[in-house]
């Protein structure tokens, strides 16, 4: 990985007119830290004067401005199918700094008619106006970090919502017009019960939204969960019980018409979230924002971590890239079968070699892959479970190594 100057950081000079392509705006802004969370994120405490909304927002408009400019030189004349506004607490911001941001897109990049456009929210700092101010403004999705209606989870999780204000949010969302509403959830949570799962499914159900996704608890060292679980005043996830819980969420969503489309996400028809299947197709995307990453064509490349630095690169009309990567081909085929295989619809299986495609017929002897239609390959339902195992063995396979998928 190489690591240049604002600069002087290569940019992708091939365009790819058929690639679909959209843009992510990161706001590194909590009220809080979670005891989980190692996002890229800072509190005001942990800001100080170093930086504010108003010199991020300054900042990240020059950076879609230089941003459209590079694309341009390279003959990249896309405008973004889909935007993304994560975070961090976009919600944070308010409605007013939100639609500066998509004004932002629009007058850089551009939008194509009937794009895409979801923010992250937190229930907390969301209310009726909100919603009606950001779909005034041309927001078509919104995605709710609800992880559970369970008030002991939630306290373990250092979340601040009280368990029923996700739903309020969601039907307030639907209220302001919003037809896609997302709710995160989070399992696995020390303390958890299967019925506190069941609870929250239900709720997230009783919520009328269109799309749910559904992540096991991951403990990341350096956090705050992660030093309790070293000292031992909390327990390691187990995977076991992960496995049971995803079975319980799966089963019910499904029960009430929302199908899996990736591992972690369920939709009713038309909720999919266009953004992220931009990630999982290998598609195209400029992030923007302290941190974010990018991808374009075979370049892969990231912006300073924090939003000082971030807001005086810019200053100087500098794009803040800290570093980068060229993909081979070898690195686009691992992407490719390792993201198209989480997805319901699979990848071609010509994708593989002649020793992937054997076994990959191994696999689907054993009822862990399966042919949704003649020339595809995709995981079965008792294959989504061990998803990561499968891709492994697939690429270990490619290269010839003789335990592969035995």
């Amino acid at each position: 990985m190489d690591s240049s100057s604002s600069a002087t950081s290569p940019i992708p000079g091939a365009a790819r007119p058929d690639t679909p392509f959209g843009v992510y705006l990161h706001v590194p802004f909590c009220a809080t830290r979670c005891g989980y969370c190692d996002f890229n994120t800072y509190t005001p405490g942990e800001l100080g004067s170093a930086a504010s909304q108003g010199s991020f927002l300054d900042a990240i408009e020059i950076e879609l401005e230089l941003a459209a400019e590079k694309l341009a030189e390279s003959g990249d004349r896309r405008q973004a199918e889909t935007v993304f506004v994560g975070g961090g607490t976009p919600s944070l911001l308010g409605a007013t700094g939100l639609n500066r941001l998509l004004d932002a897109v629009r007058n850089t990049v551009g939008l194509v008619d009937g794009a895409e456009v979801t923010t992250e929210s937190n229930p907390e700092s969301t209310d009726p106006e909100f919603f009606e101010g950001i779909r005034e403004a041309g927001y078509t999705r919104v995605s709710l970090g609800m992880q559970s209606a369970a008030r002991h989870v939630l306290a373990v999780l250092e979340r601040r919502h009280t368990p029923g204000r996700a739903v309020a949010a969601a039907k307030e969302a639907a209220a302001a017009g919003f037809e896609h509403v997302n709710l995160d959830l989070i399992y696995g949570t020390p303390g958890e019960r299967d019925e506190d799962v069941r609870a929250s499914v239900d709720a997230a159900l009783e919520a009328g939204v269109d799309h749910v996704s559904a992540y096991s608890l991951i403990v990341e060292r350096g956090t705050a969960m992660g030093r309790k679980v070293r000292r031992g005043e909390l327990p390691e996830p187990d995977e076991d019980r992960l496995a049971d819980r995803y079975e319980i969420i799966d089963s019910k969503l499904r029960a009430a018409g929302l199908e899996w489309y990736e591992v972690s996400n369920w939709a009713r028809p038309g909720g999919e979230c266009r953004h992220n299947e931009i990630y999982w197709v290998d598609g195209d995307w400029w992030g923007a924002g302290p941190g974010a990453h990018s991808h374009l064509g075979d370049r892969r490349f990231y912006n300073a971590k924090h939003p000082a630095r971030y807001a005086t690169t810019l200053s100087g009309r500098e794009l803040p890239i800290a570093g980068g990567e060229t993909l081979g081909e070898r690195e686009h085929h691992t992407e490719r079968v390792m993201l198209g295989l989480r997805m319901r619809s699979g990848i071609p299986e010509d994708r593989l070699n002649e020793q992937g495609r054997a076994a990959a017929e191994r696999f689907v002897r054993r009822g862990l892959l399966h042919r949704p239609e003649p020339g595809r390959l995709a995981v079965t339902d008792a294959g989504r479970l061990l998803a990561d195992g499968i891709v492994t063995d697939l690429l270990l396979a490619e290269e010839g190594d003789p335990a592969a998928a035995l």
